[in-house]
């Protein structure tokens, strides 16, 4: 886990190494400080030499001011590496994440992946800023401490010693403790996300509904879970400080009690035994101990938070496409011609029942090919297959004579244009959207792309016309209005394949028949599969498939399947009685 973090540091490592740098050497100096202040109180002020006393306060100074820079440095560069590395890591995640397939997707829940972007980073760069300082500055300070503390006086500095065990203890049993907790609260926090996210999307029925007092108790009941389960680990963790400070009073007593009465043993005497300053110095080092070992607890604490907070986000990175290229990729695909050679597909590996099982079918290329079925029949599983979103479970299938398997796939989808059933525009201007579909598309190519899917006419009402601004998720267009842009945006990859979803469902039967029309006529020669549920988006197809329940009931035109089709021919009869409302 730790090699995958630390691989996300890049071009940061410099600051990462500066910052324990400085702050080593800011530890170093506030060492000798006490050091100083011993010899100050000893040679200078007991014995009234004055001039020792300002050359020693001098020293004191410019010590100070080096501890300070240093210090101020050790922040900032800790400040950009642990910057830099959050950045480093939010980026290397969303690129896993674009490399997913359709089933890793499926792993992951989209709030869960949100969390884990924001929550779960933000929680590693705070450790980590700790980390570069803190979890540095402590174990020096400690180290020095100790060795100037047995310079010192050897006896008296077992008594430091002594706490080191104490805590170590204490604070193991703690984090036993509190680490599974916080494991179940990022688990929540990817629940509440959940529900605020499709809360947000279903506003408007939500608000249809008079449900927002049902969405309030959802949420409430989440974050009370949150609220429970973060009073209970900070419960637990508020028995660092107490521990702190116990083992901080206790040392301070008994340094003052023994120390008082070595100082009278020696009568003052530096040379002989124990000094006023020396004790003096013990004391401090005593609270700078015992302060690192608090530092160590503070990063203690953060390390917990924020282990739960790596274990996920590891997940992320080391999640694998489970869709990748063969040794020898083929980067052509010469033909658009499809079959299904006894194909079966499940989502989940250990599934009860296929989704499409024993599917056999042929498409010549240049066809234009209906689906049609119920609800639940698989046809959008079907045509996922053909741009490998999802791999086959058993059999195969092909385009242009070659397993899709055997494809590079950024070629194979390159040469497939897909319409899914929910059509998504992303903010920006109706030209910036098209343009997801081919970069380099000149105004003219947009256009005619436009013509082709009965956008161009609604597009020109509008007073900026292709340079309207589209509001995130196409919020101010309508449904057909939005299926029409994409179905341009898909038309301007001139694929081999092109798969329209359910994706006329939005607009009229007439627009229909007319995007139907000039598909046929202007782009003759690309294969085009067509989902429907209305039989009139279909009936001019080159061939027909009638799904059901995962399995092709029959292949034909539509004068063949009026004729031997039950299924079809109930549709059809129930759709012309007037059955389904035509939009």
């Amino acid at each position: 886990m730790l090699k995958k973090l630390i691989a996300s540091i890049r071009q940061y490592k410099k600051e990462s190494i500066l910052s324990p740098v400085f702050v080593t050497f800011e530890s170093i100096i506030e060492i000798i400080i006490p050091t100083l202040m011993a010899y100050l109180i000893d040679y200078g002020i007991n014995e009234k030499n004055m001039s020792y006393v300002l050359w020693m306060g001098l020293a004191l100074v410019v010590a100070a001011m080096i501890s300070l820079l240093a210090g101020f440095l050790s922040g900032r560069y800790a400040a950009i590496a642990s910057s830099g590395f959050a950045r480093n890591l939010r980026r290397d995640m969303f690129y896993s994440v674009q490399k997913f397939s359709f089933s890793n997707i499926d792993k992951f829940s989209t709030a869960s992946i949100i969390t884990r972007l924001t929550t779960d980073v933000t929680n590693i760069q705070n450790a980590y800023q700790m980390l570069v300082r803190l979890a540095v500055r402590a174990p020096v300070m400690i180290v020095f401490a100790l060795i100037f503390s047995f310079r010192i006086d050897a006896r008296l500095s077992l008594i430091f010693l002594a706490a080191i065990p104490v805590l170590g203890v204490g604070l193991g049993l703690i984090m036993s403790h509190v680490h599974p907790i916080f494991m179940r609260v990022f688990k929540t926090y990817d629940r509440l996300n959940n529900v605020v996210q499709e809360n947000l999307h279903g506003i408007r029925v939500v608000k249809s509904y008079i449900r927002e007092d049902h969405e309030i108790q959802k949420f409430e009941g989440i974050s009370q879970s949150i609220f429970q389960d973060f009073s209970k680990a900070e419960k637990r963790l508020s028995f660092n400080m107490p521990l702190m400070q116990f083992c901080l009073y206790a040392c301070m007593l008994l340094l003052s009690w023994f120390g008082a009465k070595e100082i009278i043993a020696a009568g003052n005497d530096p040379v002989i035994g124990l000094s006023t300053g020396e004790l003096t110095s013990l004391i401090t080092y005593a609270m700078q101990l015992l302060m690192s070992l608090m530092m160590i607890s503070f990063v203690f604490v953060m390390v917990i938070m924020s282990r739960a907070s790596a274990e996920r986000i590891v997940e992320i990175l080391n999640e694998e496409s489970d869709l990748k290229n063969g040794e020898n990729p083929v980067y052509t695909v010469e033909d658009a011609s499809i079959t299904f050679e006894n194909v079966t597909f499940t989502y989940a590996k250990k599934a009860d029942k296929p989704v499409l099982d024993g599917i056999n079918l042929s498409i010549e290329s240049g066809e234009m090919v209906g689906i049609l079925g119920g609800t639940g029949s698989s046809k959008s599983s079907l045509v996922q297959l053909i741009p490998r979103l999802y791999d086959v479970a058993g059999g195969k299938v092909t385009v242009g004579g070659v397993d899709v398997r055997d494809y590079d796939i950024e070629s194979l989808r390159n040469q497939v244009a897909m319409v899914l059933q929910k059509n998504v525009l992303f903010s920006g201007t109706i030209k910036e959207n098209l343009r997801w579909g081919n970069e380099s598309a000149t105004d003219e190519e947009l256009i005619r792309a436009c013509e082709i899917a009965q956008a161009d006419g609604f597009i020109r009402e509008f007073s900026a016309q292709y340079d309207t601004y589209i509001e995130q998720g196409g919020a101010n267009v309508s449904g057909g209005q939005k299926q029409r842009l994409c179905i341009a945006r898909a038309l301007l990859k001139k694929p081999k394949i092109l798969i329209l979803d359910d994706s006329t469902s939005a607009v009229d039967t007439k627009t229909d028949e007319l995007i139907r029309q000039a598909l046929q006529s202007d782009i003759p020669d690309t294969t085009k599969i067509i989902i429907a549920q209305r039989v009139s988006s279909v009936q001019d197809a080159d061939k027909i498939v009638v799904l059901e329940d995962g399995k092709i009931d029959a292949v034909g035109t539509h004068a063949e399947l009026l004729k031997t089709c039950d299924i079809y021919r109930e549709v059809y009869q129930s759709q012309n009685r007037g059955g389904v409302l035509h939009e």
